[in-house]
């Protein structure tokens, strides 16, 4: 039984400098076959929608310039132009999913922005549609927590924190916001399991905290926002281009101390996520 696990491509054109970027996309995708798992990364390449791809291209990915972020909306787009785009967790999904892929290991979700009124991520409707387990490191700490926590319970998302019962926030390990708890991947699959037996839509979105050893404090973080989205509103760019800005200049203030922390998230998670695969497996080998 293939036991795959999908990768999004956003971190790799768009989420981390190069060639670090290349690197870990590599590692990634090393770290999931050595888990006995079959990496899937996403991408568009030349319009065409590719569910897993090759080093090439996975090279060309991360050293172009004019590669798309496309969520769902804007897959028809980029096939359309013939373009090189990067997916979002919104369109990770939707194209993983599409192909039967179930399980998916990405760096953090977008959610409601803090200092955008209206500016509300696509990945919370497309978490609410389909069904898939998402292992991520929580909501990207420049959202509002709360707000996005509030959003994904009214759409019924299934929303877990791995062995912790407060909200992991990417770069923090958890904030005083409650989130049901599990402790083992047998949980995670059993409530996957039942939500498919009762045909309920959406995704179990699992929380897994960053690595003790690779936190970034609360209050420091909050000095690192406050400067960046100053900067931000003085370069005054909006849309999509919002985080990718923000995760640079954080990158930049931090000396580099948040892109070790998304690293080491994306690494765990990618593990869990494998773990999470290979349950799944044994369940349906055994049922």
């Amino acid at each position: 039984m293939i036991k795959a696990v999908a990768l999004e491509s956003t971190v790799i054109a768009h989420g981390l400098p190069r060639p670090l970027n290349v690197q870990v996309a590599q590692q990634l995708e090393n770290l999931a076959r050595q888990k006995g798992c079959e990496p899937k990364t996403i991408a568009i390449i030349e319009g065409q929608v590719k569910v897993g791809i090759t080093l090439e291209e996975l090279v060309q990915l991360g050293m172009k310039n004019d590669v798309m972020k496309v969520g769902v909306a804007e897959i028809p787009v980029a096939m359309a132009k013939k373009a090189w785009a990067a997916t979002t967790v919104s369109a990770t999904m939707r194209i993983a999913s599409k192909h039967g892929v179930e399980v998916f290991a990405t760096g953090g979700i977008g959610g409601v922005h803090a200092i955008e009124e209206w500016d509300v991520s696509q990945d919370l409707v497309e978490l609410s549609r389909t069904r898939m387990i998402v292992v991520c490191a929580g909501p990207k700490s420049l959202l509002d927590l709360r707000a996005t926590m509030e959003m994904l319970e009214t759409l019924q998302v299934t929303v877990l924190g791995y062995m912790t019962d407060r909200l992991p926030a990417f770069y923090v390990r958890e904030v005083d916001i409650p989130v049901l708890r599990v402790d083992d991947v047998s949980e995670i699959a059993a409530i996957y399991f039942a939500k498919c037996k009762l045909d309920l839509p959406g995704s179990v979105l699992v929380l897994n905290p960053v690595p003790a050893e690779y936190e970034i404090s609360a209050e420091q973080l909050l000095e690192w926002d406050r400067v960046a989205k100053e900067e931000l509103r003085r370069a005054k760019i909006e849309g999509k281009a919002v985080t990718p800005f923000l995760l640079a200049k954080l990158a930049e203030i931090s000396n580099g101390k948040t892109v070790r922390s998304n690293i080491e998230l994306l690494k765990n998670n990618v593990s869990l996520a494998c773990d999470i695969a290979n349950e799944l497996a044994r369940y349906k080998t055994s049922s």
